[in-house]
């Protein structure tokens, strides 16, 4: 499936994987040629509840795009804090919110070795390989496991010639 086939097809586009495979730059790419409101979701303070928040944007008419979001807690959350503030029943309620707004989960990845030198490029500095490949499996992880209950895209970005964006 390319990109024409996935704008012309969803109305929600979910895009997740660890830092530096490609996501802010897809997004970027979709939300100016394709009319797709693109929601950017950085680090949520403690205190805000995460499943609801996601559940106000789904409600949200109109084509959406996410440039990360409640899957991400599932991976960097156990990794960094010990804990997802994501449950696994939330999860999977707010994946089967995305699939009913006819939309698509999109797990973007690449070698650690490709990731940690975009990294690299684009910010100056990167996790060291053992914790991109940590961050890798683990999206690896929730991805299969989500795939039992909805559609999962995966694109390997290796191959794309995706410039930083920032």
């Amino acid at each position: 499936m390319n990109l024409d086939e996935i704008t012309g097809r969803y109305e929600t586009v979910v895009l997740e994987g660890c830092d530096g495979v490609g996501k802010s730059t897809l997004a970027e790419r979709l939300g100016t040629h394709h009319g797709f409101a693109v929601v950017h979701s950085p680090r949520t303070p403690d205190h805000l509840d995460l499943a609801s928040r996601y559940r106000t944007i789904l409600a949200r008419k109109g084509r959406i795009l996410f440039d990360r979001c409640f899957i991400s807690e599932l991976v960097y959350g156990p990794l960094h804090r010990g804990r997802s503030r994501i449950t696994w029943t939330q999860a999977i309620d707010l994946a089967e919110s995305v699939i009913e707004r006819s939309g698509v989960l999109i797990h973007l990845t690449a070698p650690p070795a490709v990731i940690h030198q975009r990294l690299l490029s684009r910010d100056g500095e990167a996790f060291g390989l053992e914790e991109i490949s940590a961050l890798v499996k683990g999206y690896e992880t929730v991805f299969s496991t989500l795939a039992d209950y909805t559609h999962v895209l995966t694109i390997n970005t290796s191959a794309l010639a995706l410039p930083a964006t920032g």
